[in-house]
Formats: structure tokens, C-alpha cells, sequence
């Protein structure tokens, strides 16, 4: 793993989106390689600044341990799925199939959400990582425009239905890292 290379391609994406985006590309890749030296090490941010979080406000260790381990298995397999719905979804706008752009796509867009992840160790603050998570729309649309290439009438179309299935992801990934960490809060519903 090349840190320097990641802290370098942080600053980019975060600063400078339109020329990383240009960059990466031209880069060559592989979907094992996205994963192993990008978005494992940004995806640990927010689970270790969670699990510190709950540690904080005083929860058992076993809640935060199992919570942070979750959220960050979750988060690796929800990047994977949305790799693949950029993927398959890309045909219908008229753009052909290429699961490493795809993927790259995926994984850089959540760059801002996952160094934003930092807040979650003072819980209060939690609500700057999920601004930062607005500003990573705007790099999975950038990112749609520059490496899928969808016919400007179809970008939109592309980006919103992209979107509607990252948000369906993301609630059935928050539903089951909850409801394994913290069965005794969504047991008490089930009286109501």
C-alpha cells in the first residue's frame, strides 16, 4: 500500500475533482487492486471513529466493537454493489460495460464521505460526515460523465436511477449493521 499515493489522490478527488478524474482515467487498474490499496484503508476511518464514538458515550465494548466490524464490512460490500449497478446500468444509457470504471467510479466517489468519517469519534459531529456524503454525489456524478460517458440527454437518467439504488443499498445496509449490533433497540418495536 502506497500512503502517499492515497493521501495524494484524497487531496485531488476532494480538491480538485474534474482534473483526478481525468487522471484516473487513464489509469490502469483492477477491481481487487481498488479495494486493496484505496478502499479498505478510507473505509476503516469512519468504523474506527465509530467504535471510538460508542466507547465514548459509554455503550458496553461489545456494541461498538461489533458495530464499528459491521459498518465496515458493510460499507466495503455496499461500494462493491454500487459498483455493479453503475455497471449494469450503464447499457440502458447508452454506455458499455466496464467493471474496473465502474468500480473506480464506486470507490473514489466515497472518499469525501469516508475522511469525513473522522466525526463519528465525538458523536455530535457525526452530522459533518454526512454533509461531507452530499459531496459525494457530486463526485459519482462527475465521475458517471467522465468515465462512463453517457449521451448528455441520458446523463441525468443515468445519475438519478444510479442514485435511487445507492440510497436502497445504503438503507438496507444501515437496517442490517443495526439490527445485528443492536438487536435489543429493534426488538422493542416489534411490541408496537
Amino acid at each position: 500500500m502506497d500512503f502517499n499515493f492515497i493521501i495524494q489522490r484524497v487531496i485531488g478527488i476532494i480538491t480538485k475533482p474534474v482534473d483526478e478524474w481525468k487522471k484516473i482515467k487513464g489509469e490502469q487498474s483492477t477491481v481487487v487492486g481498488l479495494f486493496m490499496n484505496y478502499a479498505i484503508i478510507l473505509a476503516a476511518i469512519p468504523a474506527i471513529a465509530g467504535f471510538l464514538g460508542l466507547l465514548i458515550v459509554g455503550l458496553p465494548f461489545r456494541y461498538p466493537f461489533m458495530y464499528g466490524l459491521f459498518n465496515y464490512i458493510f460499507s466495503l460490500i455496499g461500494v462493491f454493489l454500487l459498483a455493479l449497478i453503475i455497471d449494469n446500468l450503464g447499457p440502458t444509457f447508452g454506455t458499455k460495460k466496464d467493471m474496473i470504471e465502474s468500480t473506480k467510479i464506486a470507490v473514489y466517489s466515497y472518499t469525501p464521505a469516508w475522511v469525513a468519517g473522522i466525526f463519528f469519534i465525538i458523536p455530535a459531529l457525526s452530522m459533518i460526515a454526512m454533509i461531507a456524503g452530499f459531496y459525494s454525489l457530486y463526485l459519482l456524478y462527475i465521475g458517471i460523465r467522465d468515465l462512463k460517458a453517457p449521451a448528455k440527454a441520458k446523463e441525468a437518467g443515468y445519475f438519478i436511477s444510479v442514485i435511487v439504488a445507492n440510497i436502497a443499498i445504503n438503507a438496507l445496509i444501515y437496517f442490517i449493521v443495526r439490527s445485528i449490533t443492536f438487536p435489543s433497540y429493534y426488538n422493542l418495536f416489534r411490541n408496537f
